[in-house]
């Protein structure tokens, strides 16, 4: 399964059960990464996309019903990191309130940095995008 989330510098993912943030280059850029493979994603992440785009699939158990090689667009809950083969992290690069956090270092953890890239989003001067893949043992 191939994770995408969106962190701030202290690893935040949301608070009070809401996104941190949002950008609409992000999601032009989750849409793209996927190339037209299923993105699974709740109704909540669903709400952010004004985008049509027909491999969305919104399921609030997605994690469960995501297969190998889908894309999950975590938001507002916790995934373990055995279930990715790959991560793609977006980073806001400033520190936003948070009571949900990534609950795992992601080196630590078993995944290697393949790349790293800034761009400039909608709303933010400067984003980073990192892919991670799970290192062979």
């Amino acid at each position: 399964m191939h994770i995408i989330v969106c962190l701030d510098d202290n690893n935040g993912m949301a608070f009070n059960n809401r996104r941190q943030s949002m950008d609409r280059v992000v999601r032009e850029k989750i849409l793209s990464l996927c190339k037209g493979d299923r993105l699974y994603m709740s109704g909540y992440s669903f709400a952010q996309f004004t985008e049509v785009a027909e491999n969305i699939i919104v399921d609030e158990n997605f994690l469960s019903a995501a297969g190998k090689d889908d894309f999950c667009f975590v938001e507002t809950c916790t995934f373990s990191p055995d279930t990715a083969e790959r991560l793609y992290v977006f980073k806001w690069n400033r520190v936003y309130p948070s009571d949900l956090k990534l609950s795992f270092d992601i080196e630590k953890s078993g995944f290697a940095l393949l790349e790293s890239t800034d761009f400039e989003g909608f709303s933010h001067e400067k984003i980073t995008l990192e892919i991670y893949e799970r290192e062979s043992i």
